[in-house]
Formats: C-alpha cells, sequence, structure tokens
C-alpha cells in the first residue's frame, strides 16, 4: 500500500512537471494545475460513467434501501474507529469522547456496526483523518489536484494518503480477496450515495470542474477548522 501511494506522488510529480505544456488563462491561485487536472477531471468522469455509475445504478435498484443503509452504516462504523485516532491526535477531547462512543455503542448495540444507534442517542459524529490532522496543526493545504481515477485532493492530501489508507481497516484484512470485496462494496456504497445530488450539481452549476472544485477546498477547510473556519483564505507556504 505504501509502494502504492508513493507511486501516485511520483505520478503526480510527473504530472506538474508537464502541466507547463498548457495553460489556462487566469487560473485559481489555488488551483495552479488546473489544465492538467481538468484533462484527469474529464478522464475520470468518462470512467464513471462508463462503469462506476452504472454499477452504483444497478445497486440502488436491487438492494432494498434497509440493506443499503446496514452496509453504509458498517463502513461508517470502521470510519468513526480512524476519526477517533485523529481527534485524539488534534487533541479535540469532545470530538475524540463522542468517536469513541459511537464506535462502542454502535460495534455493540448496532449489531457490528449495522445499525446507527450512536446517532438515535445523538451523539454527534466528528469525520476526521490525518489530512486533517496536519492541517490543524498548521501544515498547508497546497495546490488542489485531481488524480487518476482516484479524484479530487489538495497536495497536503496526497502526502497523507499512506498513513490514512493504513489507518482504513479495510485494509488491515488478511485475506486479500476479503479486502478487495469490501472496498469494491464501499466504493459503489459511497459512489451510488452521489446520485441524487448529480441533478443538483449539474442544474446549478455552468462549470462542473469549478463548482466541484470550489465545493470540495470548501469543505476541506471547514473540516480543518472544525467548523469554523477564518474569513479570510489563509495564504499557502
Amino acid at each position: 500500500m505504501m509502494r502504492l501511494s508513493l507511486r501516485w506522488l511520483a505520478l503526480l510529480a510527473l504530472f506538474a512537471t508537464l502541466q507547463g505544456c498548457a495553460t489556462v488563462a487566469s487560473p485559481d491561485p489555488r488551483d495552479p494545475w488546473e489544465s492538467m487536472n481538468r484533462s484527469v477531471f474529464g478522464f475520470n468522469d468518462a470512467v464513471d460513467r462508463a462503469v462506476v455509475k452504472p454499477v452504483a445504478v444497478a445497486y440502488k435498484q436491487t438492494l432494498p434501501s434497509w440493506t443499503r443503509t446496514g452496509i453504509n452504516n458498517f463502513f461508517a462504523n470502521l470510519d468513526d474507529v480512524w476519526s477517533a485516532v485523529n481527534n485524539a491526535l488534534t487533541l479535540r477531547r469532545q470530538a475524540f469522547g463522542d468517536s469513541v462512543g459511537r464506535v462502542m455503542v454502535n460495534t455493540t448495540l448496532g449489531l457490528g456496526g449495522l445499525i446507527d444507534v450512536a446517532s438515535d442517542l445523538n451523539i454527534e459524529k466528528h469525520p476526521a483523518n490525518f489530512n486533517i490532522t496536519l492541517g490543524h496543526w498548521g501544515v498547508g493545504a497546497g495546490p488542489y489536484v485531481v488524480l487518476p481515477l482516484l479524484g479530487p485532493f489538495t497536495l497536503r492530501e496526497v502526502a497523507a494518503l499512506p498513513v490514512d489508507r493504513q489507518g482504513n481497516l479495510v485494509n488491515q484484512v488478511a485475506d486479500e480477496g476479503t479486502r478487495t470485496g469490501l472496498t469494491v462494496v464501499d466504493l459503489v456504497d459511497t459512489r451510488s450515495t452521489f446520485l441524487d445530488s448529480e441533478g443538483v450539481v449539474n442544474g446549478a452549476a455552468l462549470d462542473r470542474y469549478s463548482f466541484i472544485r470550489d465545493s470540495y477546498l470548501q469543505r476541506q477547510r471547514y473540516q480543518v477548522y472544525d467548523g469554523n473556519p477564518p474569513d479570510e483564505e489563509p495564504q499557502e507556504p
């Protein structure tokens, strides 16, 4: 897994070198590699339309809602484990306590995480990962980048990928077949949750690329600053 992440870093460096061959007239300072990113965005979009989206549509149409909810809850419970670790690393005591409480309640009373009992008990969810931990301790987000098949990231996220992948409990499953199966189910389930919002994005955005980029970066800042980002966008080092 570490080797895979390092390959993505090397690929990113190559793209950054080649991006000067074609530039946009007035690039967003957060997105200096916009020309390259738009090309990769187009490639990812084509793959999504041809493969990922049809599978997600079939998944949603085939499985009853209660089954899909259980699957989504199961993976969300696994995510809460890594969130608890990173909330501890950022010294967010309330968030850490809530994350630990969610895992304990949902794993036991929620039948291994299939039922989200914690939300019914008003135990708040606090998503966190190593990227957010780095941002909390002052590491700048860096340029926006779109990676082939993986989608949008900031450069800080790319650097955090090896750690976040190790923190994903699915990647700790010893059996390769089971691990791959869980990864595919998680991907399809996640993609299915965005099906209903696609019409809103397509209808509201004259430029889907810019709309998705701006929304993504805004959400990143919101998470790093625990829901209270400063008014002014900080200058990246």
